[in-house]
């Protein structure tokens, strides 16, 4: 039965990649324009959190977009580990008792994206006549 869905990877790859960069471009928009409003959000400024909302944001729409996704990939990936560690690290060992989760899992996944590539749904596959990037 899930043999069916291997046919289906290439576009998967890039559904992965477009749902998980509208999630991280809402830290963007929400950092940055106020949209979605969410309680709590760190003000700009020139801190680690001040930076994260024009990253996130610029980041999340290329990863969205599929334009320059290896190195956006790797940026954000990095990116992640430093907000884990620096924001989530000191208040305990475990993502789901310390609140990084889903940084954590940003992380992982945009450091997939960097080695896999965008698939066929991106305009990296539109620009190098490649569909696979």
């Amino acid at each position: 039965m899930f043999d069916r869905f291997a046919a289906y990877q290439p576009q998967l790859l890039s559904l992965l990649r477009i749902v998980a960069g509208l999630l991280f471009l809402c830290h963007g928009t929400a950092k940055v324009l106020g949209f979605p409003a969410v309680e709590g959000v760190p003000s700009p400024g020139m801190s680690l959190a001040g930076l994260s909302g024009p990253l996130e944001l610029i980041l999340g729409l290329l990863l969205v977009l599929g334009l320059f996704t290896r190195p956006a990939a790797f940026l954000a990936a990095g990116f992640c580990a430093v907000g884990y560690w620096a924001v989530h690290g000191g208040q305990g060992f475990f993502p789901i008792l310390n609140g990084g989760e889903t940084i954590a899992l940003h992380c992982f996944v945009w450091l997939y994206f960097a080695a896999a590539g965008p698939g066929p749904w991106s305009l990296d596959a539109v620009l190098r006549k490649n569909p696979y990037a």
